[in-house]
C-alpha cells in the first residue's frame, strides 16, 4: 500500500498554463477591488502550482555539465544512460551490480509531488514518479550493523565539461542516515510528469529527499552502499562551514552567506516573489520525530 502523508500538492493543482494566465488577470483585478486580503494571500503560499515539466528541465543544477542553470539542459543530452547498472555493496544481504530494471522489478511506480527547495533560496513544486528507497534496499537486505547509506555519481568525462574542468570534485558523493533513507518520504525517482527522468535532471535515477536542500538529492546514481559510519558528501567536504552533513531545509538557520528565511518560487504564479521557507520544507510533522533531541544548528 502507498504511504500517505499530510499534502496539500496534487494533480487537481496543475492547472493548464493558459488558464492559468487568465486566473492571474481575474485576480489581479479582484486584488484592485480590494478582494484579496493579506491572509488570503499568505495561505496562497500552501498551494503552489506544480512547476512545468519546461520549468523543471531548464533550470537547475548538474555541475558535471557547468555551474549554470541552464548549462545541465544544454550540455547533458550525450550521456549515456543505457544500459545502466547500480553496485549494490557494504552491509547488505545481497551485494552486487544490479541493471537498473532488476532493482526496480516488482515494485511499482507512483506519482509523488513534492516541494524541492534549493540551498541557494530558490524552490519548485515537482511531480515525480518513482519508488520509496526503502522498498530497494529492502530487497537487497540491510544487515543490522548498518547505520547510513551513501551515494555515488557516474562519471563520464568524455561527455562532462565540468568533470573534465574539475569545477568540484567527482565523482559527486551523498550520504544519508539510515532511518532518512527507510523514511517513506525518501523516494529514488525515475521520472517528471510522468516522463522518464531527462539527463540534466539525474537520469536514469536519482535521490530525492523533500525536506532536505535540493544537493542532497543526488542523481544519476550509480553506487548505492550500506555503512556502519557517516559517508563523506561532497559539498560537505568541500566547505563543511556552509553545507552541513545534515542539510534540512531550516528557515531559522541561515546559510553563512544569505538568509533561509524565504525563497525565490520559479515559475512565479500569481503571487510571484519570496515566499516564507517551511520549516522541513513543509514536511515538519512527517520527520521531525527523526531529529528529536538533536541541536539543528550543531547538526545542520
Amino acid at each position: 500500500m502507498a504511504y500517505r502523508w499530510k499534502n496539500d500538492l496534487t494533480r487537481a493543482d496543475a492547472t493548464p498554463r493558459n488558464l492559468i494566465l487568465n486566473r492571474r488577470q481575474v485576480m489581479a483585478g479582484a486584488a484592485g477591488l480590494g478582494a484579496l486580503t493579506a491572509a488570503a494571500a499568505a495561505r496562497a503560499q500552501d498551494a503552489l502550482e506544480p512547476n512545468t515539466f519546461e520549468e523543471i528541465s531548464s533550470y537547475n543544477n548538474f555541475y558535471e555539465f557547468g555551474t549554470g542553470k541552464e548549462d545541465p539542459a544544454a550540455n547533458a543530452s550525450a550521456m549515456v544512460t543505457s544500459p545502466w547498472s547500480i553496485k549494490v555493496d557494504g552491509l547488505v544481504d545481497k551485494p552486487g551490480d544490479y541493471a537498473l530494471a532488476d532493482l526496480l522489478d516488482g515494485l511499482t511506480t507512483e506519482e509523488r509531488i513534492y516541494r524541492f527547495r534549493c540551498v541557494e533560496a530558490w524552490s519548485m513544486v515537482v511531480p515525480w514518479n518513482g519508488v520509496e528507497l526503502a522498498d530497494i534496499l529492502t530487497k537487497v537486505g540491510v544487515k543490522p550493523e548498518a547505520k547510513y547509506v551513501a551515494f555515488e555519481t557516474t562519471v563520464q568525462p568524455d561527455v562532462m565539461i565540468g568533470v573534465q574542468y574539475k569545477v568540484i570534485p567527482f565523482p559527486y558523493v551523498e550520504g544519508l542516515r539510515l532511518d532518512e533513507a527507510m523514511h517513506p518520504l525518501t523516494m529514488l525517482a525515475t521520472g517528471i510528469w510522468g516522463q522518464p527522468m531527462p539527463n540534466q535532471n539525474g537520469a536514469p535515477i536519482r535521490l530525492v529527499v523533500p525536506w532536505k536542500y535540493g544537493f542532497k538529492s543526488i542523481k544519476s546514481i550509480v553506487r548505492i552502499s550500506l555503512l556502519a559510519e557517516e559517508p563523506p558528501a561532497t559539498w560537505n567536504i568541500i566547505n563543511p562551514r556552509e553545507y552541513g552533513f545534515y542539510s534540512n531545509v531550516n528557515p531559522t538557520v541561515d546559510h553563512p552567506r544569505w538568509s533561509q528565511g524565504s525563497e525565490r518560487h520559479i515559475g512565479g504564479g500569481l503571487f510571484a516573489g519570496r515566499i516564507d521557507t517551511l520549516m522541513f520544507n513543509g514536511y515538519e510533522a512527517e520527520v521531525a520525530s527523526l531529529y528529536e533531541g538533536m541541536d539543528l544548528k550543531q547538526f545542520y
